[in-house]
């Protein structure tokens, strides 16, 4: 039960007033997380955003409010504190198994707007090169991948950064048909859908180049690890797929995605990242997915300078 009682002002203009229809699960889920402040507060824990002072920083929210939300958040159950420091006491604030269970509706919800808030309604797998999603991937750079770990191929959970290596390239993809033949009626005519065995391949054959400068390749897709496991073994690709089947890496990073066949996709990006974890280049849009497999090699031997 609460502590919190029906009717506490926890925001200051926004009274919890409790919703009556009690056999309704919207209803009572949207009692616990339904006001903006508290999905962006999920959203930036579920980003790596851990302490109090960084999660003021990202949001913009006085601290009264910050405070007052994640109280709630963890009083709910969506959030735990882990203690950090204890002279003086600082605690940093983590997903709980109810919050990572938030991060396909916070996915659905970045979907729906990019679609049809910020776009025309179309159903499309990629984004103009001015488009707000296009600066948003954009403005990874400097930015740190969190510590996550996502299923292979073979159902163990790995690092999407890879050990040992002075660089990753991460490549994300929606999907193949080829594992998945109903991925979405009309999988060709999705603006940015294809691609995605060809794009594989051509990593595959530039990999001995890429090991030249110390970079390894990853590939993620939010495909389930037996398909990826059968994509991996019909391609022929010998480096690391991984699985964000739970949408983890796409709500940490904010990747554009977009809904087909059932599921949420990747639109098809990559990221440059150091082995401090550190996002030093992005490659969004893709227009050509060959051409990018070179595009990201070159970006990756201009930073080793």
């Amino acid at each position: 039960m609460s502590q919190f009682p029906f009717g506490t002002d926890y925001t200051g203009w926004v009274k919890y007033t409790g919703i009556g229809d009690s056999d309704c699960s919207i209803a009572q889920a949207l009692d616990v997380v339904g006001d903006w402040w508290t999905l962006l507060v999920v959203r930036d824990v579920a980003g790596g955003f851990n302490r109090f002072s960084d999660l003021a920083g990202e949001l913009g929210v006085s601290r009264k409010v910050l405070a007052e939300r994640l109280a709630l958040l963890v009083d709910r159950g969506v959030l735990e504190r882990r203690q950090y420091s204890e002279r003086p006491p600082r605690f940093e604030y983590h997903l709980t198994e109810a919050g990572r269970g938030l991060l396909p509706v916070l996915v659905a919800l970045q979907n729906w707007g990019a679609r049809f808030v910020m776009g025309d309604g179309t159903m499309t797998g990629t984004s103009e090169p001015a488009s707000a999603e296009a600066r948003r991937v954009h403005a990874l750079v400097g930015g740190r991948i969190p510590v996550l770990a996502l299923p292979g191929v073979d159902g163990v959970a790995v690092d999407p950064v890879a050990a040992g290596a002075a660089w990753t390239v991460v490549y994300t993809f929606p999907g193949s048909p080829s594992v998945e033949p109903g991925l979405a009626p009309g999988w060709d005519e999705v603006p940015g859908g294809p691609g995605c065995t060809l794009e594989s391949r051509t990593f595959r054959d530039r990999l001995a180049d890429f090991a030249e400068v110390d970079a390894a390749v990853v590939g993620v897709c939010t495909q389930r690890p037996e398909q990826l496991a059968q994509f991996a073994e019909t391609q022929g690709l010998p480096f690391p797929l991984l699985s964000d089947q739970e949408l983890e890496f796409t709500t940490a990073l904010r990747l554009p995605s977009f809904r087909a066949a059932g599921a949420d996709r990747i639109k098809r990006a990559t990221l440059i990242v150091d082995a401090a974890r550190v996002v030093r280049g992005v490659l969004y849009p893709v227009p050509d997915p060959a051409g990018s497999v070179d595009e990201a090699l070159r970006i990756v031997e201009n930073l080793r300078g």
